[in-house]
């Protein structure tokens, strides 16, 4: 598969813009790890790309990704991406047995808080955004309280990796499609 196919199916399901987002920016993470580990990027990418391709037409936690399953063995997705989207989701207690699993898990979570903070600032910029302001809101609990603080750590004990360095690895990668995500600054300075 493709990344052109990834995104037709993607756009094909979900619908909602930030979840758009959301996948784009957790794709560009896993293939930032991808290049640092030396595995296959497109690959990578693919599961990044398609982990919450079916959260709008199964939001439910007993649905999403189980359902999807089948629509992205029909679809050729390869089966190593196939089993890292399932594995991402803890309560299918599929365990996470292979690097792209860990890493797909991994940048799940935090690739939204990242996005999170970026929005927050003034500038609404990605390039804004570092280490430090990153842990600084992790510590606020109020602040996306729907990310689990518990999976963004739990996600850097998988990969081996300090917070530290998982949350600059992310911040790096996301910054380098900030454009894309609408996170470069460019849309707050057209509103002003």
């Amino acid at each position: 598969m493709t990344r052109d196919e990834a995104m037709s199916l993607l756009k094909e399901y979900l619908k909602t813009p930030h979840l758009i987002r959301h996948s784009l920016a957790v794709e560009a993470a896993v293939r930032g790890y991808a290049r640092r580990f030396g595995e296959y990027e497109e690959l990578w990418g693919l599961a990044g790309l398609l982990h919450d391709f079916d959260y709008d037409v199964h939001p439910e936690a007993h649905e999403h990704p189980a359902l999807g399953k089948p629509i992205l063995e029909a679809r050729g997705v390869p089966e190593p991406v196939v089993y890292a989207i399932q594995s991402h989701a803890d309560y299918l207690e599929i365990p996470r047995i292979h690097p792209l699993d860990r890493t797909l898990y991994a940048c799940d979570e935090l690739s939204g808080f990242v996005m999170a903070v970026a929005m927050v600032r003034p500038s609404k910029s990605l390039h804004e955004v570092d280490v430090r302001a990153v842990k600084k809101k992790l510590k606020d609990k109020p602040f996306a309280r729907a990310v689990s603080r518990e999976d963004i750590r739990k996600g850097a004990d998988e990969l081996g990796l300090p917070l530290d360095e998982h949350i600059e690895n992310v911040v790096k990668s996301l910054q380098g499609v900030a454009s894309e995500l609408e996170l470069d600054g460019r849309q707050s300075a057209a509103t002003l």
